[in-house]
């Protein structure tokens, strides 16, 4: 199991776009990934669940990947919040 944190710097959170982006981007891989922010953990497999977290602007949320391809799964997370964190 690893865990990635991000902050989140846009002032409206995950919103739809990065939130699709990152769901197919999950898709690429065997592992599960969960998102946690505070106390509420959900499956990042539905806009609806990344969306039910409420992450906003200074937001800290947790990733979760679980699984035989999750070292590479992980960079793949870390370049995207890398690239997209500006917009998230």
């Amino acid at each position: 199991m690893i865990v990635k944190s991000f902050v989140i710097f846009a002032p409206e959170g995950i919103h739809a776009r990065p939130a699709t982006a990152l769901i197919r981007l999950t898709k690429n891989f065997k592992s599960g990934f969960s998102l946690k922010k505070d106390d509420k953990t959900v499956r990042l497999n539905s806009m609806l669940n990344i969306l039910s977290l409420g992450a906003k602007g200074g937001d800290t949320i947790l990733i979760i990947i679980e699984g035989e391809d999750e070292d590479d799964a992980a960079k793949a997370i870390d370049e995207f919040f890398r690239e997209n964190l500006k917009n998230m």
